[in-house]
């Protein structure tokens, strides 16, 4: 990655955002990336909560091996396979076991499923760190952001600033893992990606707090957001007023 990018990102997050964390990324890899591999969890965790290691400076490298949640090893690319009578799980339930509600019917959930995109990152680690710990070595792809309303609006604001259209982020349903890697890694891949933000999933939400979402964004789209926030609305008396309110608010 380019120093200069890592160092002009921090400072003008700190000019326009003071007091506010800064975000993770990850990208894939045949290594470590210098990170520690991450410890299996004893029991039942959702990788949403593992990642608060990561948001505290903590860098980490995940795979299929150490993964509990057979749905993040699913988000995450490390398998195809989704867990026996799934359609139920996330619906009504049946005899054998409680639906999660989240959709209306079995039928709805196959339906669903069918435009699900398998990326297919078997024999694969993914390495997490945050932004201030990356080195020139490391190429995130994506960028996750863990947010409070003011700073979702501006960073919402800031990704449709050179676009024409109204769509330049997107908020799909799925899983929490799912909202952070599997939708904006797709994106990546396209020459015109889109951010998402996420972190709607019920399930997922006891491991932030209470009034955070997440915002994340290829790294390309993420590099020309950098590039053009002294430009922006950023330098105006409206955010003036808005940051002097992230200023006082505790950070997230």
């Amino acid at each position: 990655m380019k120093p200069a990018l890592k160092e002009t990102f921090i400072d003008r997050w700190r000019k326009y955002f003071a007091g506010t964390a800064l975000p993770i990324t990850f990208y894939y890899s045949n290594d470590t990336g210098g990170a520690e591999m991450a410890e299996k969890p004893a029991g039942r965790s959702c990788f949403i909560c593992e990642l608060a290691k990561v948001r505290n400076g903590k860098s980490l490298v995940f795979n299929k091996e150490n993964l509990f949640c057979s749905g993040a090893k699913r988000y995450l690319g490390f398998t195809g396979n989704l867990r026996p009578g799934f359609e139920y799980f996330l619906s009504c339930g049946n005899d054998a076991m409680e639906g999660e509600r989240y959709k209306q019917s079995p039928e709805i959930v196959l339906e669903l499923m069918k435009n699900q995109v398998h990326t297919a990152k078997e024999g694969q680690n993914i390495v997490f760190k945050r932004w201030d710990m990356l080195t020139e070595s490391d190429e995130p792809e994506v960028v996750i952001f863990f947010a409070r309303p003011d700073v979702l609006s501006g960073l919402f604001t800031l990704a449709g600033f050179d676009r024409a259209g109204s769509d330049a982020v997107i908020a799909p349903f799925g899983a929490g893992c799912g909202s952070i890697v599997h939708y904006p890694y797709l994106e990546s891949l396209k020459d015109d990606p889109r951010a998402v933000i996420g972190m709607f999933d019920p399930s997922a939400r006891p491991c932030v707090a209470d009034d955070v979402l997440t915002f994340a964004l290829p790294m390309m789209m993420f590099e020309k957001m950098t590039g053009y926030m002294d430009e922006s609305f950023l330098i105006t008396g409206t955010w003036t007023a808005i940051r002097n309110r992230i200023t006082k608010s505790p950070s997230h």
